[in-house]
């Protein structure tokens, strides 16, 4: 990364990946995924699992089967992402006209600013200066919290605000920052609670959308808490895939909830399936390979506060 980025508990200096390549004659399908660091899901031990799983894959699997075989997690990801790339290119086809979609178009992102000094934050996000929506890094401390987000607002009165507490909440912290975010004209919450406490937001006044992100990960996990969320923020090294997002995507409609599209922090052969998936998105975070210091040739593209993701970066073959 290029430079450190710190959330509430953890601060990242670097975003190690695990890439699956899978090739059948000319053709190649591939997936990128870092995992999920609160649950020790690194790139060790998904290599171990797909390493493990190698005899299998290499007779033959598909996505649905793949469900059964893996847990949710980096591993499925990676493996299911290659899988979608190698379909794709085996019906010379795009990803997105597979997964349904009769075109795709370019997605306003939000850009992310890591907690710091609310002077810092509000510098860092000023310097966006094409970005029309913007993600503040909270750390859990209310009134540092408030002014950080105060602060980014004084110098950004124009922008979509969201912020994420990364678990940094409980039921006796989180009523105390709640008018600062209204103050603020701030558009949504993200994980204000731990992760296993969400029983924490029984009862606190919710005067703005609040956010499932480490509180959901799975199709599973949306089924028994989603009566707690506004929003559901579906990321693919969470989930285990895009088969298994596309799926989460289309229940929380039908729950009647928002939907949003995060990664974390990868390559833009990692953003690429996830702007697959911000297509069914009301709200999209894949500003992950700003982040880097060197991406992947070819890229998606960062315009105007929009995400463009060509086919060349991860689907069919493209002649020379």
């Amino acid at each position: 990364m290029s430079a450190p980025f710190r959330i509430a508990g953890h601060v990242f200096e670097a975003m190690p990946a695990t890439v699956v390549t899978l090739r059948d004659g000319d053709l190649i399908g591939r997936g990128e995924a870092a995992g999920v660091y609160y649950n020790d899901d690194h790139p060790d031990t998904m290599i171990a699992t797909l390493e493990a799983l190698r005899p299998r894959i290499e007779a033959g699997i598909d996505r649905a089967s793949l469900r059964d075989v893996l847990p949710p997690g980096g591993a499925r990801n990676a493996l299911d992402c290659a899988l979608w790339e190698l379909e794709a290119q085996r019906a010379d086809a795009p990803v997105w006209q597979l997964a349904g979609l009769d075109g795709i178009h370019p997605l306003l992102t939000t850009f992310t600013v890591g907690a710091d000094t609310p002077e810092t934050m509000a510098d860092k996000a000023a310097a966006y200066t094409q970005a029309r929506a913007l993600k503040l890094k909270l750390t859990g401390e209310a009134v540092l919290d408030a002014a950080r987000v105060r602060a980014v607002r004084a110098r950004c009165p124009d922008a979509w605000l969201g912020v994420d507490a990364n678990q940094g909440y409980d039921a006796t912290t989180l009523p105390a920052l709640l008018p600062a975010l209204v103050d603020a004209r701030v558009s949504l919450l993200e994980q204000p609670c731990r992760r296993g406490h969400e029983g924490d937001l029984d009862g606190i006044a919710r005067p703005l959308p609040f956010a499932a992100d480490e509180s959901i990960l799975d199709l599973a996990e949306l089924e028994a808490r989603h009566h707690r969320f506004d929003v559901i923020n579906i990321k693919l090294d969470k989930c285990g895939g895009l088969t298994e997002g596309l799926m989460m995507a289309r229940r929380a409609r039908e729950l009647g909830k928002q939907v949003m599209v995060g990664n974390m922090c990868g390559t833009s052969l990692a953003a690429a399936p996830a702007f697959v998936l911000g297509q069914f998105c009301d709200i999209v975070d894949l500003d992950g390979p700003t982040f880097l210091v060197q991406d992947r040739s070819p890229s998606v593209h960062y315009d105007d506060g929009y995400i463009r993701c060509g086919d060349e970066v991860w689907g069919p073959r493209v002649a020379a």
